[in-house]
């Protein structure tokens, strides 16, 4: 699997933020965990953050509200992207 995440080091808080399909939004938020779930190996014991483009090329987020909320604030191509893959190590703080 490869994916193109950044991990965002804000206000002395650390969360991850991955890019998906538009796609993941459509579904239960059972099937949106297991999505979430399936990056941790790459952003240990840091909340994720999903992130999708709308059909606009606007950012979608899923995840929790605060970070949603100050995500949506800030322009996400100030965002350190990084292209993460099967041969990436995990990252741990």
């Amino acid at each position: 699997m490869t994916f193109n995440g950044a991990l965002v080091n804000e206000q002395d808080v650390t969360f991850a933020i991955v890019v998906v399909e538009e796609s993941v939004f459509n579904h239960t938020n059972h099937h949106i965990e297991k999505v979430r779930s399936s990056f941790t190996p790459y952003f240990p014991n840091v909340p994720i953050i999903l992130m999708a483009h709308n059909s606009h090329g606007r950012p979608m987020y899923h995840g929790r509200t605060d970070m949603v909320v100050f995500l949506v604030g800030m322009d996400f191509r100030r965002i350190s992207w990084k292209r993460y893959g099967a041969v990436e190590p995990a990252h741990s703080l």
